[in-house]
């Protein structure tokens, strides 16, 4: 058991899964953790009086109304329990609050989905599964193509564009990647190639997202990016959301210039992503159109929902919360770059 004092904890965006992985990795902590149901925002960011960390998830809000009552609520930490961090207002929290976040927690589960996503969007595996649910076995409109011998575009080759790399490598494809930083060595033996994105875009019959979202990587597929790509290319995105323009994609779905598209994420998906609306009707019109398309396949941020990856997650976040409490080195702390 730790020596460190009793840490209180304001947990929010609490789901059932959060509480099973933290409440078990806390045995070895002993922190005081309080879970919330809802969203970190300025409506309930005064919950965090009298607490020394919190903690939060990709659809929290941490912007300067927040940060400033984090401050007079003399909250210590931000512990960030995912890799992603763009929903945080970095410069607003610059010299105030440190915060900490977790890098990697499985870039196999995450790999793992994109190629799922793949695999089903090629050989219609979710029209099969409904038609035959309802008795029907024919195989019109199911008609596939062979993996091996296409060429595949990642852009992101860090831990999870390299698991995807070499999954795919498994079925004989042609890897092309795109990376600001590119990996030379492990270009040696993984059996790719670095490319720009334009060769990316012209000569991928599947393109990949595994970067990170920056202003660099906004949009970055958007209706001058898709008029470069291939008739029919199948994109997939399980990094996030604003990495693509929803509507240009729906336009390019239209046209058939996009033949799939599999997105694990969406540009605004806060309000609906980890939520039950099955009883309710979407009023985001593009989200709706994009649900509309037989040929898309659309995931709820899913792709770190795995047993080991949740596993990680809890162990990462509590180990970085202990490390700041206990005066450690903050080796996942996030540095604003002006």
């Amino acid at each position: 058991m730790s020596d460190t004092p009793l840490i209180r904890i304001a947990f929010f965006d609490a789901k059932p899964y959060d509480r099973e992985s933290f409440d078990k990795i806390n045995q070895d902590f002993n922190y005081k953790i309080s879970y919330f149901k809802g969203h970190l925002s300025p409506e309930t960011v005064p919950l965090t009086r009298d607490f020394d960390a919190v903690c939060v998830f990709v659809h929290d809000e941490v912007n300067e109304k927040v940060i400033d009552i984090l401050m007079r609520n003399e909250v210590k930490l931000i512990a960030v329990r995912a890799a992603g961090y763009n929903n945080l207002d970095l410069k607003a929290l610059h010299h105030k609050i440190p915060v900490v976040r977790v890098p990697a927690y499985s870039p196999y589960a995450v790999a793992e989905l994109a190629v799922t996503l793949m695999l089903s969007l090629n050989r219609k595996v979710h029209r099969a599964y409904y038609r035959t649910r309802d008795n029907n076995f024919t195989l019109n409109g199911l008609l596939g193509f062979d993996m091996r011998g296409k060429t595949v575009g990642i852009i992101g080759t860090g831990k999870i564009g390299k698991v995807a790399i070499n999954i795919l490598k498994g079925f004989g494809m042609r890897v092309l990647a795109y990376d600001l930083f590119p990996d030379k060595e492990h270009q040696k033996t993984g059996g790719f190639e670095y490319v720009d994105l334009d060769e990316i875009y012209r000569e991928s019959d599947i393109i990949s997202l595994h970067c990170p979202l920056t202003k660099e990587t906004y949009r970055l597929i958007n209706e001058a990016s898709i008029t470069k790509m291939k008739t029919g290319v199948m994109i997939i995105n399980t990094g996030r959301g604003m990495l693509i323009d929803s509507k240009a994609l729906i336009k390019g779905l239209k046209s058939g210039k996009v033949g799939f598209a599999g997105l694990d994420v969406y540009e605004e998906e806060s309000e609906y992503f980890f939520e039950d609306f099955s009883n309710k009707i979407i009023t985001d019109d593009v989200l709706a159109r994009l649900l509309s398309f037989n040929n898309v396949m659309i995931t709820s941020h899913q792709g770190f929902f795995t047993q080991e990856a949740l596993g990680s997650i809890a162990a990462t976040t509590m180990n970085n919360i202990r490390d700041f409490f206990e005066h450690h080195k903050l080796t996942n702390e996030i540095a604003y770059k002006a």
